[in-house]
């Protein structure tokens, strides 16, 4: 089997991403990083979703962003907003650089394990206006993995799968439903509590739910706090 590393963050369009990899006949190393976020329980569901899912490896890796911070999923200071997104706004819950260094990792671990393909579950459809989970990011990555990698100067191309980049996300729960995704091993809130239940609330909450909603299947999802 080709190998092929798996960005695995714990949340619903990973899971769902890990799932088509392993369809696609790859023997997947997931790859989960904890960088300091505003909780680690999306890091044990990311375990529980890569066990499902019989990746071939799990892999954890520390990279402590928090000292930077500039976002509200790495500074506590920071609110994380509840209202929704304002259109054509970034919201504070943008992590500088995030998907670039994430991706960059990846790159890494790829080449180490002789791997030329990595799988990213960004999504540009219903996705909260961060700019690096634009097709337009995606391909620009792809050109540099081939320009900055031992593998790519020597023609063994670096191909990066970004599967459900442009389905909404219903569409990403139908497709992971089909392939056998249990939804209630993931968490997508960004501001879980210590039981690793949702608050209902903020931004990726309202998404995940309207998702369930529009795919036509019950929110497993359990809440410490009322859904708006």
């Amino acid at each position: 089997m080709n190998r092929a590393v798996v960005l695995l963050s714990g949340g619903l369009d990973s899971a769902t991403v890990l799932a088509i990899a392993r369809a696609e006949g790859f023997a997947c190393h997931a790859l989960s990083v904890d960088y300091g976020q505003r909780h680690a329980i999306e890091l044990d569901a990311a375990s529980r979703v890569a066990k499902a899912l019989n990746a071939a490896e799990h892999r954890v890796m520390r990279l402590d962003l928090s000292a930077l911070g500039g976002s509200a999923l790495t500074d506590r200071s920071i609110a994380v907003p509840i209202g929704g997104v304002k259109s054509g706004e970034i919201p504070v819950t943008y992590v500088p650089a995030r998907n670039t260094i994430f991706l960059a990792l990846a790159l890494a671990y790829a080449e180490v394990l002789g791997a030329h393909d990595v799988f990213f579950g960004a999504n540009a459809v219903d996705y909260s206006g961060y700019p690096d989970c634009r097709p337009e990011f995606v391909q620009a990555f792809e050109r540099l993995a081939n320009l900055a990698t031992k593998a790519g100067v020597e023609g063994r191309s670096m191909r990066l799968h970004t599967p459900i980049i442009l389905l909404t996300k219903a569409e990403i729960i139908r497709r992971g439903r089909a392939l056998g995704v249990d939804y209630t091993l993931t968490i997508s809130c960004y501001q879980a509590d210590a039981e690793g239940r949702a608050c209902g609330l903020c931004d990726a909450c309202r998404l995940r739910r309207e998702g369930f909603a529009g795919a036509g299947l019950a929110d497993p999802t359990v809440y410490y706090a009322t859904p708006v």
